[in-house]
Formats: C-alpha cells, sequence, structure tokens
C-alpha cells in the first residue's frame, strides 16, 4: 500500500499497536523474536503484497499501479522464474495457492482473480465488497483480510463469503485492526501487522490472539541504503517445516526459525 493514500487508518491503528505491545509485555500472549537460519536475494523492486510457498515452489503477488505481477521466484536466487503483470490501474495484493490454483487480491477494485498454478493462465475472476489485503488457504477454505480487525471466510469453489471473525486481543481486548498478509501455519494465522514489523498469530476458529512476532531490525541497515517499506510476505513450507519472510522493497528474503522471549 502507498503510505500517504492511509495516513488516516495509520493513525487509527497507532492505538492497535500500542494496545498489543501492552499486552505483550504483561504475558498476556508470548511474544517471539528471529533466529535467521537463511538469508536469501529478492527483488529490492517488488513491493510484497503476497507470498506463499506451495510445492516447493515460492510465489509472490507485487502490488502498485502499473506494476502488479504474480511471480514465480527461485528461492536460492530471488530471481523472478515465471511472470504474469496485472492490468495497469490494478494494485495487488495477496495472494495463495490451493489445489492447482493461485488466487489473487486487488486492493480496492474489488475483484480478485484465479489462476492455473502451472501456467498462469486465468481461470476466472470474482468480486468481493470490502478491500482485498490479504489471503491464504488453509486446507479446506480460504482466508482473506481487508486492513480491519476481522478476517473472512472464503468458499474455495464458489469464492463466496461463508463467514467471518473478529480478531482480538485474549480476554475480550482490543480489537487488532491493520491485519495485512497471511499465511496459515500449524493450524494457526500468521498476519502482518500494517503498518508494523510485527506478526501477529491468531487462532482463526476464534479470532483470539495467542501470540505475536516483533521482526524489528530483521532487515539490518546495510540493507538498507536505499528506501525500503514495512515488513510485508509470509510463506510457509510444510513439507519441510520452513517459515519465510520478507518486506516492500527488501532486498533480502530470510528463513526464520521463532525464539520465545
Amino acid at each position: 500500500m502507498v503510505e500517504p493514500m492511509k495516513l488516516v487508518r495509520c493513525l487509527l491503528l497507532l492505538a492497535s499497536t500500542l494496545a498489543l505491545a501492552s499486552c505483550a509485555r504483561s504475558a498476556v500472549v508470548p511474544v517471539y523474536g528471529a533466529r535467521v537460519v537463511a538469508s536469501y536475494s529478492h527483488d529490492p523492486a517488488a513491493f510484497t503484497e503476497g507470498l506463499c510457498f506451495a510445492g516447493g515452489v515460492l510465489y509472490e503477488g507485487t502490488g502498485l499501479e502499473s506494476q502488479s505481477t504474480l511471480r514465480r521466484v527461485d528461492l536460492k536466487s530471488g530471481r523472478v522464474q515465471q511472470e504474469r503483470p496485472l492490468s495497469p490501474d490494478l494494485f495487488g495484493e495477496g495472494i495463495a495457492a490451493y489445489q492447482d490454483k493461485v488466487v489473487q487480491l486487488t486492493w480496492r477494485s474489488h475483484v480478485g482473480f484465479v489462476y492455473d498454478r502451472q501456467t498462469f493462465s486465468p481461470i476466472r475472476q470474482f468480486s468481493y465488497q470490502t478491500e482485498g489485503w490479504g489471503i491464504t488457504w488453509d486446507g479446506h477454505r480460504l482466508i482473506m483480510s481487508d486492513g480491519t480487525a476481522r478476517l473472512y471466510f472464503l468458499d474455495p469453489a464458489t469464492l463466496e463469503v461463508t463467514g467471518s471473525v473478529e480478531v482480538r486481543m485474549p480476554d475480550g481486548g482490543q480489537p487488532v485492526t491493520g491485519l495485512n498478509e497471511l499465511e496459515y501455519v500449524k493450524g494457526e494465522v500468521y498476519a502482518n501487522l500494517w503498518p508494523t514489523d510485527r506478526i501477529v498469530r491468531i487462532v482463526p476458529a476464534t479470532g483470539r490472539v495467542v501470540g505475536w512476532i516483533d521482526l524489528a531490525g530483521l532487515l539490518g541497515p546495510e540493507y538498507r541504503d536505499r528506501p525500503v517499506d514495512v515488513l510485508n510476505g509470509i510463506a510457509y513450507d510444510a513439507k519441510t517445516d520452513r517459515l519465510f519472510v520478507t518486506g516492500k522493497l527488501w532486498p533480502r528474503l530470510f528463513q526464520i526459525s521463532l525464539v520465545r522471549r
């Protein structure tokens, strides 16, 4: 997302961020940092909005008008192996691989696209009433965010919303707004919290926050000699139990393991 266009929402998110930090300090939910397992090259021009791992392949969705793409990326080199551009008027958002397909959202156009996972050939498009931010696949249904505190559940066959849940801190606490890129990891939804370098861990059935991951400082100063944006992009390889993260315009993609603080 382009930050000037979201200044008001950014201010509204401040209260949510402070509440999250307060709960973490009081040990209501566990806090995790990260140990870097491996570091890989990443296209520094990629305004990363979606990231996922499926069938041993890394997929990425990028944003900004006239620059939005769906990509297949070589993990080790960071090289783009296959790319499908979106229409210049569309701002690409989250992606998810499911079955033999890849789904990609757009920000304010209320339209999403489904592609063949191998060829990137279009299969269908669908509409939704909210903004499109993040999306993931839990093995049975798609789970979507719209920048608020709400997660939406979509039927994979019809792409229609079948339900939703509000994400809150424990014991009826503060709603956690700014839910962005999503990834399903071992029964939880991991959500980038825009506009921070934090990830919220959510039980999707209830919306309850059960932890958060603080990745501030993950991208070191040696990689900040050019403009970079916030952390955004989570991919989990269930086969090998590997967790990857990157950010918008980041020149590196990291494999990390979580460390309890």
